[in-house]
């Protein structure tokens, strides 16, 4: 499937409704999943995400098995609605979902194309008779460094604000307790080969809304994300050639962790019929 407008075009599948593909002026910017490095795009994480202690969680004390970032970005989606410049993905809970997360939902991505931009929105509504627990986030990768004359670490993301900002240090996927300060200068942070040797940045204070993607020659991408509480930045190794910019509603879970989904980091909670809604928006250069 595919959308365009003069600016920009975003072409997707229906398998975890992910972006596959963003162009503008014959350059492609989304990293195009080569398995070598990172098979995937963009996927969505829901209804967890991160890893669980013991990839599980329970609820009411029964045990469910859950796979890290959950199991949205593996499930096929119906297209809802599709226009020239926008697209409707929807998913809705059903037997096989019901047996590794007890909830009823419904969850609906939307993408449009505004200018030189694509705005994701995310959409949970709790469709059960009980309070609905779940997080959600974003994990697109772009191509980094975008021409073949340049290296990953001639770039640079560059906050909106001066920040202090420390990571959240990862052992095996949870959070160990230990926090290591993020190096930046002049609000930017260098993407050098060893930036992520100890798996993603993860942030839980920052007061910037937007993080610009630059290189040497210009910048390449502007990445909107109000309202989200925390951003992980990552890529898979020192050679991969992309990095990811992901903005969170939930984290993985701390190796202390009780394994409670009520108790989870940055849980949220809906009632029945409520709606929970966020975007983030890619400003193309």
């Amino acid at each position: 499937m595919k959308i365009a407008n003069q600016h920009v075009s975003a072409s997707f599948k229906t398998k975890g409704a992910e972006l596959i593909s963003l162009v503008k002026d014959n350059q492609e910017y989304l990293w195009q999943a080569n398995p070598k490095h990172w098979g995937r795009h963009a996927p969505v994480l829901f209804p967890v995400v991160g890893k669980l202690k013991k990839d599980q969680f329970t609820v009411d004390g029964v045990e469910y098995p859950m796979s890290q970032h959950g199991f949205a970005r593996d499930k096929e989606f119906e297209i809802e609605e599709h226009n020239s410049d926008s697209i409707t993905f929807i998913l809705k809970s059903d037997a096989e979902t019901l047996k590794v997360y007890p909830f009823k939902f419904e969850l609906r991505i939307s993408y449009e194309l505004i200018n030189s931009s694509i705005k994701t929105t995310y959409s949970v509504i709790d469709s059960g008779k009980g309070p609905l627990l779940f997080s959600i986030g974003a994990h697109p990768a772009f191509n980094c460094p975008m021409t073949a004359d340049e290296k990953r670490s001639d770039y640079w993301l560059q906050f909106e604000y001066a920040e202090s900002l420390e990571t959240h240090l990862l052992e095996d996927g949870l959070f160990s307790g230990a926090r290591e300060k993020v190096n930046m200068s002049d609000n930017k942070l260098l993407i050098k080969d060893h930036l992520f040797n100890k798996d993603a940045l993860v942030l839980k204070r920052f007061k910037s809304e937007r993080v610009h993607l630059y290189s040497p020659h210009k910048k390449w991408l502007t990445f909107h994300m109000a309202g989200f509480p925390f951003l992980g930045i990552w890529s898979k190794s020192q050679e991969s050639p992309f990095v990811c910019i992901e903005p969170w509603f939930g984290l993985a879970d701390n190796a202390s962790h009780n394994q409670k989904l009520i108790d989870k980091e940055g849980i949220i909670l809906l009632k029945p019929k409520e709606t929970f809604s966020c975007n983030y928006t890619v400003e193309l250069f």
